[in-house]
């Protein structure tokens, strides 16, 4: 009865010994597999770390060379900028030349236009100095309302682009409460040399000329003069001077474009403080600032003003 119980003990201990050998021997497998597993996934650790390494290197190669390209090329533009902006400042500055020259040949033009349809006879000096022949007149006349004549009976006549300054002038001064009138304006070439020829006759030639122009030499022959009148002295031209009217005159004609002919102590005719030419705002305003007469001034400079008369 013993032996087989140790039979069984022994096949018991056996089985017990080979199950712990193989349980060892698996767990020497699985053991040795780890390792090598772990070893494995180390190696591939390694090879990746390298792989990134170089990727980075390259990346970072790649990039130094991008931004040494880049840098070129914005230099490289940055020189073509300034070279087209160099450029086009030098085409501006040319524009601005070329407008600048069209600018003062349209200038030129339109000083050639004005001076052609100005007529320059209306500038000159004709007190015994230049003469008007008899087939002078001006292009266009126009008659003078009855609210600026002195005497409503007469017909008188003005240049007619110097009738809206005289009208203008004439509007102010009844505004200011001065009374102001036309008393003689546009005289043809006959009409003058018969009125001369009449003032001989009453003075004598020597006393008529000192006041009265010969025909040809008159300016209201131009239709650019105007004498005046106003109340209060008689219908007569002796005692202008002493008026409201003609210190009205003096303060403001200027800037109508009328200047006074023939002031005190001038060579050509007596004190007329009722004769007054037009000139042009211009010139009279200038001649007013410089405390001078159209006579005073050279013809050469007179003639400067020929473009602006109508102004």
């Amino acid at each position: 009865m013993k032996v087989p119980a140790m039979h069984r003990l022994s096949r018991t201990v056996e089985k017990v010994s080979f199950s712990l050998w193989v349980t060892a021997a698996a767990i020497l497998l699985l053991a040795g597999g780890l390792s090598y597993a772990s070893w494995y996934g180390y190696e591939r650790l390694l090879a990746l770390e390298a792989r990134n390494a170089a990727l980075e290197a390259h990346i970072a190669s790649t990039a130094a060379l991008m931004q040494e390209s880049i840098a070129e090329v914005e230099a490289l533009l940055g020189d073509e900028l300034e070279g087209e902006r160099a450029r086009l400042a030098a085409l501006q500055s040319r524009l601005g030349e070329f407008q600048r020259e069209v600018g003062t040949i349209s200038g030129n033009v339109s000083t050639l236009e004005k001076l052609t349809r100005t007529d320059k006879e209306l500038l000159q000096k004709y007190s015994r100095v230049f003469f008007l022949n008899e087939h002078y007149a001006p292009h266009s006349v126009t008659e003078i309302p009855n609210e600026y004549k002195y005497n409503e009976q007469r017909n008188y006549a003005v240049h007619a682009q110097v009738y809206p300054y005289m009208k203008n002038m004439l509007d102010e001064a009844k505004r200011d409460g001065v009374e102001l009138y036309v008393f003689s304006a546009y005289r043809p070439f006959e009409e003058q040399g018969a009125l001369n020829n009449q003032y001989k006759v009453i003075y004598g030639a020597g006393t008529a000329n000192q006041f009265s122009a010969e025909q040809g030499y008159s300016e209201h022959q131009l239709g650019t003069a105007v004498d005046f009148m106003t109340t209060g002295i008689g219908g007569t031209l002796s005692g202008f001077e002493r008026t409201e009217a003609y210190q009205w005159l003096l303060a403001n004609a200027h800037r109508f474009g009328f200047t006074l002919s023939y002031p005190e102590g001038n060579d050509y005719y007596i004190f007329e403080p009722w004769h007054w030419r037009f000139v042009g705002v211009k010139l009279a305003s200038d001649l007013r600032a410089k405390g001078m007469h159209f006579y005073d001034m050279e013809q050469r400079d007179i003639d400067e003003y020929l473009v602006h008369l109508f102004d």
